[in-house]
Parts: C-alpha cells; sequence; structure tokens
C-alpha cells in the first residue's frame, strides 16, 4: 500500500478535534501554557490527519499534502512524547502547508515523562532521553523521507527537547536544508555555534526554563561572531514554556496573536530555505 495523501488545509487541520485519543505521559510542568494542556488532554479528541508507520527501529507520524512534494519536514516531540495530539496537530498543520511532515518517536518505545514521575528524578531521566544522542534516529528518517517519499530538500522544527535536538543536528547534519528550535538549545557545547545550515531560535519572555539572559549568553552574542550561515533569535513578549504548540482550544486571548506569530515565523522560516 502507497503513502496516503490528504487533502489538508487550515480549515481542516482545525476542524479535526474528534477521533485522535490522547496520549496519557505529559510533564507536570508549572508554568500556564502547561497546565492548560493537561487540564484539556482527557477532553481534547485531536481528529488526526495522518498515519503511524514503522520505519526500521522506530515509529513514526507522517501527514502528507495532497498534492506531490518533494519537500520535508521532520517534527521533534518534547518529553510529553510523539503520540501527544498538541505535537501531532502541529505536524498536520506544517503538512497544510505543502510538506510531507514526519514526527518520529526519538524515545524509541521508551516511557515519556509523566505526570507521576518525580521531579527530583528528572535529571537521571535524561541521562537515558538524552537529546544530543538523536544522530541515529534522524539518520533513519532521513533515509525514508529520500527513498520512499523521494524528498529532496528536508528542514527540521523542535520544540523544548526536540529544539535541543533540532539545535545539535543543525550543527551535526548538512542533509537539514534548515532547522527551527523552538525553546530548546545546547547550553554546554564549545561548538555550540557553528550551525551547518540557517536556524531559528523562538523563545518566550517567560520561560521558567531559559532565562532571557541565558538566550544572550548561548545564542545571540557568539552566533554574532562565530555563525557564518543565516540565523535568527526571537523572545515572544509574556509567552511561557511551551506556548507555540498550544492547540486552538487551549490558547488564552491574549496568547493567541503571539501563538499564531510564532507560527507563522516558524513557516515561514522553513518556506524560505526548504
Amino acid at each position: 500500500m502507497g503513502p496516503r495523501h490528504w487533502n489538508l488545509t487550515y480549515k481542516s487541520v482545525l476542524q479535526s478535534f474528534t477521533n485522535c485519543t490522547p496520549y496519557i505521559g505529559s510533564q507536570n510542568s508549572r508554568d500556564a501554557a502547561t497546565e492548560s494542556r493537561l487540564a484539556n488532554r482527557h477532553q481534547s479528541r485531536y481528529g488526526c490527519l495522518g498515519h503511524e508507520v514503522q520505519i526500521e527501529h522506530i515509529k513514526a507520524y507522517v501527514c502528507r499534502p495532497s498534492f506531490f512534494t518533494d519537500k520535508a519536514v521532520i517534527v521533534i516531540h518534547d518529553i510529553f512524547g510523539w503520540m501527544f495530539p498538541d505535537i501531532r496537530y502541529i505536524v498536520d498543520l506544517i503538512a497544510g502547508h505543502g510538506y510531507i511532515t514526519i514526527c518520529p518517536d526519538f524515545f524509541k518505545g521508551t516511557d515519556p515523562w509523566k505526570t507521576t514521575d518525580h521531579w527530583a528524578d528528572f535529571a537521571d531521566w535524561m541521562k537515558h532521553h538524552d537529546p544530543t544522542k538523536a544522530d541515529k534516529e534522524a539518520d533513519v528518517v532521513l533515509k525514508y523521507l529520500k527513498e520512499q517519499c523521494d524528498a529532496k530538500k528536508i528542514g527540521i522544527v523542535g520544540f523544548s527537547w526536540g529544539g535541543m535536538a533540532v539545535h545539535h543536528l543543525m550543527l551535526k547534519n548538512p542533509q537539514l536544508t534548515a532547522g527551527v528550535s523552538l525553546y530548546g538549545i545546547i547550553r554546554d557545547s564549545e561548538e555550540r555555534y557553528d550551525l551547518l545550515n540557517p536556524t531559528f531560535f523562538i523563545f518566550g519572555e517567560k520561560d521558567h526554563t531559559i532565562s532571557y539572559d541565558q538566550v544572550s549568553c548561548c545564542t545571540g552574542n557568539k552566533l554574532k561572531q562565530y555563525c557564518k550561515v543565516a540565523y535568527k533569535i526571537k523572545v515572544y513578549p509574556g509567552q511561557v514554556h511551551g506556548f507555540a504548540q498550544l492547540k486552538p482550544e487551549d490558547m488564552k486571548p491574549a496568547d493567541k496573536p503571539y501563538i499564531e506569530e510564532a507560527r507563522k515565523d516558524m513557516i515561514d522560516w522553513i518556506k524560505m530555505f526548504v
């Protein structure tokens, strides 16, 4: 059976909150965006527009536009995992802009962070879910996109944990034409400024995990000095960690303009280079 094609539009994505049972694993975060996501987790029924596939040792969620394209985008999930409705919504949204879009399970079948886990154990959990060890899975997905989907240009987008993975991969893998890292950066590598291809870093002003000073220290000043490719850094006023991947039903009215702006900026960056 060949790849599925979907007649994707903004309207079809926004109207599809019906069938897909949300994944129960989640982070017990204290910021407003995550609290909103958790509060609505069991009520939400997002009708996913794509389908799941097995690619060698990992599973993935794939969504394609209704027409042929040789352009693709890899989406890397946060610590909520690849089955979380918010991330599948983003996959469908990007596919609606004309890209073969795929979210692989970068945790390779292991459990994501859960509300029942203790934050004292988070550092140990991260040791077994290191975003700088995503290279093998990225290569598997790149091979799939090129050989099975005829992709010629491939971008990558990641959120939080996935944002760190994107930053890492944009330093290591020249096959990725462009990247967008949303509220996730590599902080402890001297090579973190040597980006291979255009990369866009998105942050929230009130992110409790990445302060404005850390943004300036880890990206801004040093990138100006060392980076030889196009890059962009943007901080969205009043926004907290996880803001850009909220589904419409979870958005607060005051935050909605910034969420929509961040998504438009993300898509515009991809369209510019992929």
